[in-house]
């Protein structure tokens, strides 16, 4: 634990010439109780940051650095930012390291290295990581992120489901095998290489579903979501690609166990996320706009009464809350600090 009375934690971006790097150095320079210490790139290796992301002129110009070289630095906390198969390599190479890890690939999510290689088709070299490896999803996991050196950043997809979903599992208000997630999200989910289905001309004026029946996070949805349920369940969970930039909106489909009012629903919600800083209950649906920029999740419930189905729509911004801003929120409760600290951004609309 370090107290606010101490010097500034010292932290690391690996990885930060993506998208989620960039949100990551975007963050933390504002952060009150952080220093970026350093930031590395195995292909921009030498750069100054700011050259590869030019709106960080006159705010962030560290010269990018080799992650082999993460030791010749005094650090606390090392973001990994880099991608699926890669981070665990990082991993198991500093897993005698002095500093503490978040790391936002998929590579610790899921609960054991069998069930990875079936869902990523990649077979895992750091079996051992996934002992002490903790799922970062704060709202659901914070009395385990504490004494963790290792996190899990959970993904965005799965942290807006999960949000959804998890007071009706909890309460045991609906049925557990029904669970059905239509989720749409902005183009930077895919990340900042340049992809065919990526293209301008691809995505502009088009709207595309993707990932049917096999895409990642529907296991690490599911496997969270059976965790806090009465009994386990498959998760129907179908990804939609938007043609903006960043954001997602999820539109969770359930059964409710009996006859559930309005009122019921209402007080299930309010009571799972009476405490929850980041969690605001909405009175109508969210917009991608509400939560732009924020570490906000958006959540709007109500039942149709005709179909007897519980609608709950969930919304964050990908690039935080489902990604950056929740892994500092992580290091915040890892080290003993405030959980909105760094975190206050209010959402951009327009």
């Amino acid at each position: 634990m370090i107290s606010q009375q101490q010097k500034k934690l010292r932290a690391a971006v690996v990885g930060a010439t993506g998208y989620t790097g960039s949100e990551m150095v975007r963050i933390l320079s504002r952060h009150p109780h952080v220093d970026i210490e350093v930031i590395t790139s195995e292909r921009c290796a030498g750069e100054s940051f700011a050259d590869v992301h030019p709106h960080f002129q006159g705010i962030a110009e560290h010269r990018l650095e080799s992650a082999d070289d993460l030791l010749s630095h005094e650090i606390d906390v090392a973001f990994l930012a880099l991608p699926h198969g890669v981070s665990m390599d990082f991993v198991k190479r500093f897993s005698d390291a002095p500093f503490r890890i978040v790391d936002l690939s998929g590579d610790y999510r899921l609960s054991s290295p069998t069930v990875y290689g079936e869902w990523y088709g990649k077979e895992h070299i750091d079996p051992k990581g996934f002992e002490g490896a903790v799922y970062g999803l704060p709202e659901v996991h914070r009395g385990d992120i504490v004494q963790s050196r290792l996190v899990a950043n959970p993904g965005c997809y799965p942290t807006c489901s999960i949000l959804g979903a998890l007071p009706l599992l909890e309460a045991e208000l609906i049925d557990p095998a029904q669970v059905i997630v239509d989720a749409k999200s902005g183009i930077t989910g895919a990340g900042i290489k340049p992809k065919p289905t990526t293209h301008y001309p691809t995505v502009s004026d088009n709207f595309r579903a993707y990932g049917l029946k096999t895409h990642r996070h529907t296991i690490e949805i599911e496997e969270q979501l059976a965790a806090r349920g009465a009994s386990p369940g498959a998760v129907q969970f179908t990804p939609h690609l938007l043609p903006v930039d960043r954001g997602i909106l999820a539109t969770v489909y359930t059964t409710p166990r009996g006859t559930i009012g309005e009122g019921q629903l209402q007080d299930a919600y309010a009571s799972h996320y009476a405490d929850e800083p980041f969690v605001r209950l909405r009175n109508e649906p969210p917009t991608l706009k509400d939560v732009r920029g924020s570490n906000y999740c958006d959540i709007f419930v109500t039942i149709d009464e005709r179909t007897q189905r519980i609608i709950t729509l969930s919304a964050i911004d990908n690039l935080v809350k489902g990604a950056a801003g929740q892994a500092v929120q992580n290091m915040n409760i890892m080290f003993g600090l405030p959980e909105t600290y760094g975190l206050t951004h209010v959402p951009m609309n327009p």
